[in-house]
């Protein structure tokens, strides 16, 4: 009998009463997460889907869709991975605390972790620096948990408290303690030597000929610096080297690295934060590499947003930072996958 004639539809009611407790849990963590974000004086914004551009990073990949105009002619847009360009436009527009729940989407994901559509909670914070946003992403894991009454998250058998005072761990001493490699003697000059990388990762991970220094340090992280991370309590991950900045900026006082972090809870990655890149040419450039790089892997390359990056020029020092909030709700709640915390699964599955 085929597997769809054996498993009731996710709207069927006993399917859906053991979903509703994770569901009223989800309920809870929005009401406290705005009623925070109020109290602290941000605007909640409302950004279009629809965009020019979904992001220009070489391994997210995003639905593609055409518009009909008026006049007949079809225009191809992209359902956004992020609301970020759209956000940064508002703080160039003059907004200086600004939050969203959007809705994203990303092609070629899904697990325990990953859904082709989710919700994204990010916010920035005009003339704040990044360790700001740190601040704010600690105290909204522990609003979640308030809101659910949790007493610590587990997943996969690792947890963590989410009212213990948190680790602070540079991206530098992760790579020391977990793997035994000196990551900044492999950068210079805001770039990444990929033969000192492979030659100190050798013994760590399976290198092929044609991984980039970006390729080496991801494997480097996801199999031994991630698992060990957010365990007992969260973890905050910060200072990534400059080649994997992204849109952060380089810290003044040492280039090699970035103000960027990302926070961890039972080796779950929740949160990806920036002290914002506000030089237009700089992110032209990196946009630029990182789609080559797309284009060389996956045989596509998505366009630039001439807008955004010119927006980018023109806003204020600020700081930023993107939440997976359907893994805190996950995480908040007790439950085992991420689709057990979201109100309908994605189209096309049971």
């Amino acid at each position: 009998m085929p597997e769809i004639d054996r498993i009731s539809p996710w709207w069927t009611p006993a399917r859906h009463a053991d979903a509703r407790p994770f569901l009223m849990a989800r309920s809870a963590i929005v009401r406290a997460v705005r009623g925070w974000f109020e109290e602290q004086g941000f605007a909640e914004v409302e950004t279009g889907i629809l965009q020019v551009s979904p992001g220009n990073e070489t391994h997210l990949h995003a639905p593609r869709t055409e518009l009909t105009r008026a006049d007949g002619q079809r225009a191809s847009r992209y359902l956004r991975t992020s609301p970020e360009f759209a956000c940064k436009k508002l703080l160039a527009a003059g907004e200086a605390k600004i939050f969203e729940l959007a809705r994203v989407f990303r092609d070629r994901e899904r697990g325990d972790l990953h859904l082709p559509e989710f919700t994204m909670l990010e916010w920035y914070r005009a003339e704040a620096g990044y360790d700001a946003v740190m601040a704010d992403c600690i105290v909204i894991i522990a609003h979640a948990a308030q809101a659910t009454g949790i007493g610590q998250f587990s997943f996969r058998g690792k947890v963590a408290d989410p009212f213990a005072e948190p680790e602070l761990l540079t991206v530098a001493a992760a790579f020391d303690n977990f793997a035994g490699i000196d990551l900044l003697a492999t950068v210079a000059d805001g770039r990444g030597d990929r033969a000192a990388l492979a030659a100190a990762a050798n013994a760590r991970v399976r290198i092929s000929d044609d991984d980039t220094w970006s390729d080496i340090f991801s494997k480097v992280l996801v199999e031994h610096v991630e698992p060990r991370l957010g365990q007992g309590r969260l973890t905050v991950l910060f200072e990534y080297p400059a080649p994997e900045a992204a849109l952060a900026r380089t810290k003044p006082s040492d280039p090699r690295v970035a103000e960027r972090f990302e926070i961890y809870a039972c080796g779950v990655e929740l949160a990806n934060g920036f002290g914002e890149l506000t030089d237009a040419r700089e992110q032209r450039h990196r946009f630029t590499e990182a789609m080559d790089e797309k284009q060389r892997r996956y045989g596509e390359r998505y366009p630039l947003d001439e807008d955004f990056l010119a927006a980018v020029g023109r806003m204020p020092q600020a700081s930023g930072v993107a939440l997976g909030f359907d893994r805190l709700v996950m995480l908040a709640s007790g439950a085992l996958r991420i689709d057990q915390v979201v109100w309908t699964p994605p189209a096309g599955e049971a």
